[in-house]
């Protein structure tokens, strides 16, 4: 009978260890489901490592890209700068055109006394914003102040234009006969638009600076062929305007001379 026993507790412990060693090995083969880290066990740490490497391989990748993306094609910056140059020479032509019409040439027109400066109150302004200027006839202007204190004021700054009129007080306005184009008028005219012409050239030059400024600026992301490129057409466009200006004050010259 005892040996019966120790017969069967020697099953029972073999039928024990065979079952342990079945569930170990059952362990030992078993992976957590893809995408969970849970129950990896000793596993854990080197799925975790490989996750990790693979993100850090991928982020890296994408950071390579992200520095090829940065490197872009450098915008054509000439269009622009040559459109704003080219805008305020034009500006600067037109207002040149504006004042040279105001000069006379033996008649007698509103518009030839509006570049007189008037000081008033230690202020100068000009004529035409403090007083009306009208026609009596081709050789005589009226001139009407809106504060007839101002009067005084006027007619010093009219004597004192090279235009060579002399006017007369007439109540509360100033009458100013036009005379004759004598040769000192011509000179006298002819001065007038030398320094309209040089001023408004410098405002041309200005221009012509402010775009080279600006391209100088932008050199260093820019091929040396296409800052060369720009920068001769700038002057070009320059050249264009200055020679445009100078043809307009030739024929305003013409044009007061007579001949």
């Amino acid at each position: 009978m005892a040996l019966l026993l120790r017969r069967g507790a020697a099953l029972a412990a073999r039928s024990f260890r065979a079952a342990a060693a079945s569930s170990a090995s059952a362990t030992v083969h078993r992976l957590p489901a893809a995408g969970s880290l849970a129950g990896a066990g000793e596993f854990a740490p080197a799925r975790l490592f490989l996750l990790e490497s693979r993100r850090g391989f991928a982020k890296g990748r994408k950071s390579k890209d992200d520095r090829g993306d940065t490197v872009q094609a450098t915008p054509d910056i000439g269009p622009t700068v040559k459109s704003a140059a080219t805008s305020q020479m034009d500006a600067a032509v037109i207002a040149l055109s504006r004042e040279l019409s105001k000069l006379r040439t033996g008649r007698a027109t509103p518009g030839m006394l509006d570049h007189i400066m008037v000081e008033t109150a230690d202020v100068k302004v000009a004529l035409n914003r403090i007083a009306v200027v009208s026609v009596l006839d081709s050789h005589t202007l009226s001139v009407m102040p809106y504060d007839p204190s101002s009067m005084k004021s006027i007619e010093h700054a009219i004597i004192s234009s090279p235009l060579g009129i002399n006017p007369t007080p007439d109540g509360n306005r100033i009458i100013a006969n036009i005379p004759p184009l004598t040769k000192e008028n011509i000179q006298a005219l002819c001065k007038v638009v030398t320094k309209s012409a040089e001023d408004f050239k410098q405002s041309i030059r200005r221009a012509r600076q402010k775009a080279l400024d600006t391209v100088k600026k932008s050199a260093s992301s820019m091929p040396k062929d296409d800052v060369k490129r720009l920068e001769k057409e700038i002057e070009e466009v320059t050249k264009k305007f200055i020679k445009t200006a100078d043809d307009m004050c030739k024929a305003k010259e013409k044009e007061i001379s007579g001949s």
